[in-house]
């Protein structure tokens, strides 16, 4: 993205001997026991929901009951982990599950209807067209061992990509799942290693893997998910540009809704358990999870989402998968003692709310065990518009910042990557900084293959490079200028984490 930009237990009533004796001998019921109950409400908007419980199936079937009696439809039950995805126009729906006994939360995962064209900017690429044949303009590819658009790619020696892929480009038996607007899989620099039996689409909340539905809806607008596959796996194959784990295989589960490239909680409850039952080692997370920023455990709708987004994150990790994300573009301290969100709900009209980050979350990249991640420049300075926050970031990779110009061909601070139809183009944000750490834990996943997600975890920390707090270096040097956003020490502080990620180290460890 660019910048600035339940459970349901039905009460079986036992019947009294009295009754039963009434019955036998053909006595009529009384006419308030005979009363038939009245239809659930379906006079709202049409919403989607999510509805968590016990994992038993004796308590989730109960639920699948009890989403019909309130006047709902069942789209997906996992059972796994207990959550219910389910629509309804009954605008009492979620309060009426929250009362049954058992639920543990209940609540719509959207503000707009379901057939809403609600949509979210997420920037537009500049894109690059590769040197045409024979020209040596940019780079010499094969003969330097590069690929053509390589030289343009400042992130990759940054945190040496380019050296580690000599040790160790990524093993075959390693699969990176891209949770996002989808990926074009027929793009040259990315059909080689693209698994598509590893490849969905999550859009509705039950995964589709019919052939191509894991395909961008519209190339022009949903260009993010391919943009971000080129980072983590775009082949050495001379076709454009290089990825940051190139041999590895990436795929694509498709969340984002059409034309509006929103990224609902049912899609991704979806997406986290597919990537979990498809051994998929490693997930990219390049977004929050819509319509909130944050999701506040006072607020029965946005508990609900964090729920059961975050069982579902939970599952994936349980099964071996690394889930890591975009720690989010809007310069916001995640450690602050409160914070002001002016841009949710974003698919209906936002309101300005104060909320409190010990008790609101970015979903997914503030849930346990998820890898967060924050961006930095060519000058391995915080980029401009990066969330950061002691203690809530990870570690940090290199997300581009058209402030810190690097000294390259083209001299352009943001990241480079393949886009559908077998284009390039540059775009900046957290969520190019998050495939570079997807790549980076499938090199260690690749070289080790028995380490579980948080051994990963820990080794993308161990083993990054923190740079500190930024430190004047002199008058007009248009550099590192002291910056009071910044905390903690040289090992671990608010704008990088742990520091920034080493793939070099990450392989030769």
């Amino acid at each position: 993205m660019a910048p600035a930009r339940s459970r349901r237990r039905l009460a079986l009533l036992a019947v009294p001997a009295g009754l039963a004796l009434t019955a036998s001998i053909g006595l009529l019921p009384t006419a308030a026991s005979a009363a038939p109950q009245p239809p659930a409400a379906t006079d709202g908007p049409l919403l989607s929901y999510v509805v968590n419980s016990a994992t038993d199936h004796a308590t989730v079937s109960r639920v699948k009951q009890a989403v019909g009696k309130a006047g709902g439809s069942v789209v997906a039950a996992y059972e796994k982990i207990g959550v219910v995805v389910a629509h309804s126009a009954n605008p009492d729906f979620a309060k009426t599950l929250r009362t049954v006994p058992g639920v543990a939360s209940a609540g719509a995962t959207r503000t707009a209807p379901i057939t809403s064209s609600a949509t979210t900017d997420i920037g537009k690429p500049e894109k690059v067209e590769l040197p045409k044949k024979g020209a040596r303009s940019l780079v010499r590819a094969k003969e330097d061992g590069k690929e053509p658009l390589e030289g343009l790619q400042w992130d990759l020696p940054a945190i040496k990509a380019d050296e580690a892929a000599r040790v160790n480009p990524g093993s075959r038996a390693v699969t990176v799942g891209v949770i996002d607007t989808g990926v074009d899989d027929t793009h040259p620099n990315l059909a080689p290693n693209f698994s598509r039996s590893q490849s969905a689409s999550c859009v509705t909340g039950k995964a589709d893997t019919s052939p191509g539905a894991w395909r961008p809806f519209d190339p022009e607008t949903d260009y993010h998910g391919t943009h971000v596959a080129g980072t983590i796996a775009a082949a050495r194959n001379g076709q454009g540009v290089a990825g940051v784990a190139p041999n590895v295989k990436v795929s694509a589960i498709k969340v984002s809704t059409k034309g509006g490239s929103l990224f609902y909680a049912e899609s991704v409850v979806c997406a986290f358990v597919f990537a979990a039952e498809h051994n998929i080692a490693v997930t990219n997370n390049s977004y929050y999870v819509d319509p909130w920023l944050f999701n506040c455990a006072d607020q029965p709708d946005q508990k609900a989402i964090a729920d059961a987004v975050g069982r579902a994150a939970a599952y994936a990790q349980r099964r071996g998968t690394v889930n890591v994300a975009a720690a989010g573009n809007s310069n916001m301290n995640l450690a602050a003692k409160e914070l002001q969100d002016s841009s949710s709900p974003n698919d209906s009209t936002p309101v300005t709310r104060t909320v409190d980050p010990a008790k609101c979350l970015d979903v997914p990249a503030e849930l346990p065990g998820v890898v967060s991640v924050s961006a930095t420049g060519a000058k391995s300075l915080k980029s401009y518009y990066s969330n950061y926050g002691l203690g809530r970031v990870d570690v940090a990779a290199p997300g581009g910042d058209n402030r810190q110009i690097p000294e390259l061909p083209g001299k352009d601070g943001r990241i480079l990557s393949t886009l559908p139809g077998g284009e390039f183009g540059y775009l900046q944000g957290t969520s190019m900084a998050s495939p570079h750490v997807a790549g980076v834990a499938a090199l260690i996943k690749s070289a080790h293959p028995k380490y579980t997600p948080q051994e990963i975890r820990w080794v993308l920390r161990a083993e990054a490079d923190n740079p500190g707090c930024p430190v004047p270096s002199g008058e007009n040097s248009g550099e590192s200028k002291a910056d009071p956003t910044c905390t903690g020490t040289q090992h671990i502080n608010s704008h990088f984490g742990y520091g920034i990620v080493n793939a070099l180290k990450a392989v030769t460890e």
